[in-house]
């Protein structure tokens, strides 16, 4: 079933510079990790998609055509990851009560997840949904209406886990072990791949 009140928001601006090649492109089993993830999103209840683009953005548009993609262009994407939620969260409808941030180098994420973050938001009722792994929490994590001011005041290079750590009594969590595996060098797209064979 959709929840057609929850948008999913998926920041793909960046110009990955520690890997020195934009992250979004690279591929992973057959097409490139921005089209991976946002068929994912797309598959699950979310009600609809927002992707932020930035650097490269032509490409990036490239890489979703044919899908029910809402793009959303960052000017400023050069400031870091809170420019693209500011970004993101300005596009949203009124009619969104709830919004779920997520990153293209986490390929492990799954339908499912998705489904069980949303999931978790309608039983325990708590404005903060954020996945667990490696020891901490982050994305894919859900954001309540509620926490749209706080997101909107973001700045610099720092994505919403502050938000999550500052109001940790509010936070349902769900276990995502994959969720350590992310792409921000070389050595972990070879990883990656290396699972894949």
């Amino acid at each position: 079933m959709t929840s057609t009140s929850i948008a999913a928001l998926l920041l793909a601006a960046g110009s990955s510079t520690r890997l020195g090649t934009p992250k979004q492109l690279l591929k992973y089993r057959g097409q490139s990790l921005l089209r991976h993830i946002a068929e994912i999103v797309l598959a699950s209840s979310v009600g609809e998609m927002h992707v932020v683009v930035g650097f490269e953005a032509e490409q990036m548009k490239a890489e979703l055509h044919g899908l029910d993609a809402r793009l959303v262009d960052n000017a400023n994407w050069h400031k870091g990851m809170a420019s693209s939620i500011r970004t993101g969260i300005s596009a949203l409808q009124q009619s969104i009560d709830a919004v779920v941030i997520l990153l293209c180098d986490q390929p492990l994420i799954t339908t499912q997840l998705l489904d069980g973050i949303i999931s978790a938001h309608a039983t325990t009722g708590k404005p903060i949904v954020a996945c667990e792994y490696g020891g901490t929490v982050g994305a894919p994590a859900l954001f309540a209406r509620s926490c749209f001011p706080e997101l909107l005041q973001l700045e610099g290079d720092r994505g919403a886990k502050q938000l999550i750590t500052q109001h940790l009594d509010q936070v349902a969590v769900v276990p995502f072990p994959g969720g350590s595996v992310d792409i921000d060098t070389a050595a972990d797209y070879e990883r990656l791949r290396s699972s894949e064979k």
